[in-house]
């Protein structure tokens, strides 16, 4: 079995939704003095996180995962989660005294989301020694600064083959780290707005980052996905979905089936297919980690989409 060294986050999820536009609240000339209240249709509170995500999707198309992560002493129900869905969380650290990282997100009827997160022990750095021995490649997602700014630099001194996506965690990297994180890695991940902010705050454009990074993948939500190289562009459209239930967690769904393809030895651009197929199931189901699926099921909703055969 193939397996993956997924870094990121590890949260419990509180995920509500707004009957409503959150645009048709705000008042233009009193943007400097925000003061609102929105009234939750649903809430729910789950599993969640980008490490936890990733590595759920990846166990749901038979690749294990090494989680980098830290937890706090409340882990134990989030633990027996993740023995059920398949997920080995030995490498997982726990400290104690702290509380696993939250994530609050709120969600209108047109997907526009609001979201805070208490980083909690997430907040703390990974200090136990990071195997690659025998794994396939790594992936540094949104968590623990350190760890993001560390990691691609031992990933890089090992040779060892690593993938980088900042997304949520922008705000918090400077331009250099964001120019540090992402020389050598084989793909780097972000939506259509993130890679504009990762333009502003390195000063490269995309011309520029292709010099670092052979591969740009670029969501752009029911739009589907640009997967940018040296040598072109192609476009993948999104898989439809029956129900857009909750887009959370539908980006690191998205870099599970990515990542599968590339395991698979796949095209880039079937493995952004593979990617948006993978991720139309988090869409549908309410939360990041509730929704399953077969690889049976899997390729026949791939082929309804695109029209060829999926090899797995």
């Amino acid at each position: 079995m193939a397996r993956v060294i997924v870094s990121g986050s590890v949260a419990y999820d509180r995920i509500m939704d707004f009957d409503g536009l959150f645009a048709e609240h705000f008042v233009p000339d009193k943007l400097h003095s925000i003061n609102l209240s929105f009234q939750i249709k649903q809430l729910s509170v789950g599993f969640g996180g980008t490490a936890g995500n990733i590595a759920y999707n990846l166990a749901l198309l038979s690749v294990q995962s090494d989680i980098i992560a830290t937890v706090g002493e409340d882990f134990s129900s989030y633990r027996s989660h993740m023995l059920l869905s398949g997920i080995v969380p030995n490498s997982i650290r726990t400290l104690e005294g702290e509380m696993t990282s939250s994530a609050y997100v709120f969600t209108d009827k047109a997907d526009n989301q609001i979201a805070a997160f208490h980083m909690g022990a997430g907040g703390y750095s990974y200090d136990s020694p990071v195997d690659t021995e025998g794994r396939d490649l790594a992936i540094v997602a949104p968590g623990c600064i350190e760890d993001m700014k560390n990691l691609p630099e031992l990933y890089r001194k090992r040779g060892f083959s690593f993938l980088y996506d900042p997304a949520q965690a922008l705000t918090a990297l400077s331009g250099e780290d964001l120019r540090a994180g992402m020389t050598g890695a084989k793909v780097l991940f972000g939506s259509d707005y993130e890679f504009g902010l990762m333009a502003q705050k390195t000063g490269w454009i995309e011309n520029a980052m292709l010099e670092r990074v052979p591969t740009l993948v670029i969501t752009l939500g029911a739009e589907g996905a640009r997967v940018v190289t040296r040598e072109g562009e192609v476009r993948v459209k999104a898989t439809p979905v029956k129900d857009s239930s909750d887009p959370t967690g539908a980006g690191d769904a998205f870099r599970a089936g990515f990542i599968k393809g590339m395991l698979t030895g796949m095209s880039l651009e079937s493995c952004a297919k593979l990617a948006s197929t993978v991720a139309a199931y988090t869409v549908e189901a309410y939360g990041t980690q509730t929704h399953k699926f077969t690889l049976d099921e899997l390729k026949a909703r791939f082929k309804g989409a695109y029209g060829e055969s999926l090899a797995l």
